[in-house]
């Protein structure tokens, strides 16, 4: 089994992590890969240090990526855990049929949205990805087990947003959801401020398939927290196709400073506006409904050459005005720039006992790392904290180890698991050991 060393990082590009990878070439390779030390990694879309081995081998699923089987009439795939959404989309979309739940890249693999228990702009009582995989096989050290809401249970949901620390994702089974068409009907809403803006979340009216908010996060005072709303939902059509190869690319990093509030500040104001005026519904094709940024090929290095990071957190509705409006007075009196900032509503909670969602709202934003970027992120943590909420560790790259026990009340009873499920402690990760989720 050949290996290599690298220098790997997540999709934020930061923090860069010594790696030693290896890429098996067929299936049967993973139940050696899990009698050792190791992690999987599939396009390495998450945005820190979560797909990294901490004291092992990174193992690239990328080669493991067949699609196994589909039925077009029950809407049931089986794959292996190395194929991307993206291979999904194109391999059943023109048969009427869609991801049950989708987050904003199809670019990630079938394990990593396990590992992570994604979530999208779905209908909030729609649930996280979990909700629809029937089943997969899980290899550890002990061997292979298949995994199941009724069938080794624990293991599940450990796995289950359990960021690949319970063993090596193999084959899975998915219920996919039928479509219509490749056309979505959309409508935009312009929120003046925060409290319009969680109205419009939660509003009956304004309800939808899928919705979703655009939130400008420099503005302030009066203005703080204003958004564009977005709803949309399957639109009947002739026909639909999967999805088209990206355009454009970013093929340099962008300066650093070309990212500042005033840059910023001005692309905001501007966007503000102008999707704002979409009030009366539109047809639109799904990707620049899903995939924005997807489009663009490498788009992380408009931040530059030092990254950024993601911060994601999610807060109980009840609480939801208070942490977000301080979250966003933090981040507006910082003057760093985040333009990509997006507002979501959770209903029940992931199936997995790390699972990310759970009732409420969720903010997600990218910020530029320079000089006083992690101190605020810091001080995001305890007000997100104080608010009974938690912070998305597929978005993760700086946390610190003192938090998650708040943020993740679950922690022990998976943390008992998964010493059951890998005794010697081999599926570790860099944002495992540091956040000292292996003891």
């Amino acid at each position: 089994m050949r290996t290599k060393s690298a220098e790997l990082s997540g999709w934020g590009r930061y923090p860069q992590v010594d790696a030693t990878l290896a890429r098996p070439e067929q299936y049967r390779e993973l139940a050696a890969w899990a009698q050792q030390a190791s992690l999987a990694r599939g396009m390495g879309r998450a945005y820190g240090d979560a797909a990294i081995s901490a004291n092992g081998t990174t193992v690239l699923t990328e080669r493991l990526d067949r699609l196994l089987s589909f039925d077009a009439d029950t809407g049931v795939l089986r794959a292996e855990a190395g194929v991307t959404l993206d291979a999904i989309l194109r391999a059943v979309m023109a048969k009427g049929w869609f991801l049950p739940v989708t987050p904003g890249t199809r670019y990630i693999t079938l394990g990593g949205a396990i590992a992570a228990d994604v979530h999208g702009k779905n209908h909030h009582h729609v649930g996280s990805f979990g909700r629809f995989v029937r089943s997969f096989e899980l290899f550890t050290a002990a061997g292979a087990m298949t995994c199941s809401s009724s069938q080794n249970v624990p293991a599940y949901q450990a796995t289950l947003g359990g960021m690949g620390m319970t063993g090596l994702i193999g084959e899975v089974e998915l219920q996919l959801k039928r479509i219509p068409s490749s056309n979505m009907l959309v409508q935009h809403v312009p929120a003046a401020n925060l409290r319009e803006s969680l109205a419009l979340m939660s509003s009956a009216e304004h309800d939808d398939e899928y919705t979703v908010s655009w939130i400008d996060c420099l503005a302030s005072g009066a203005k703080l927290g204003r958004s564009v709303f977005m709803r949309g939902q399957h639109a009947d059509g002739a026909h639909a196709h999967g999805p088209r190869d990206a355009k454009l690319s970013l093929p340099i990093n962008v300066p650093s400073a070309a990212l500042n509030r005033y840059s910023v500040g001005a692309f905001n104001a501007l966007y503000y506006r102008w999707e704002g005026r979409k009030t009366k519904p539109f047809r639109c094709d799904f990707e620049p409904f899903f995939y924005p940024l997807d489009g663009i090929k490498q788009w992380h290095r408009l931040y530059g050459k030092p990254g950024f990071v993601q911060y994601q957190f999610v807060v109980g509705e009840a609480a939801a005005e208070a942490c977000i409006g301080d979250v966003l007075k933090a981040v507006s009196s910082s003057g760093n720039a985040s333009f990509l900032a997006v507002l979501k509503r959770f209903g029940e909670a992931g199936d997995g006992l790390l699972s990310f969602p759970q009732a409420g709202m969720t903010l997600a934003l990218d910020l530029p790392l320079r000089a006083g970027t992690l101190a605020l992120l810091d001080r995001l943590d305890a007000i997100v904290v104080a608010h009974a909420g938690r912070v998305y560790l597929a978005k993760d790259a700086r946390l610190n180890a003192s938090m998650m026990s708040a943020m993740y009340p679950q922690l022990a009873e998976w943390q008992a698991i998964r010493r059951e499920l890998d005794p010697d402690g081999l599926f570790v990760s860099a944002l495992g050991q540091r956040l000292e989720m292996a003891p």
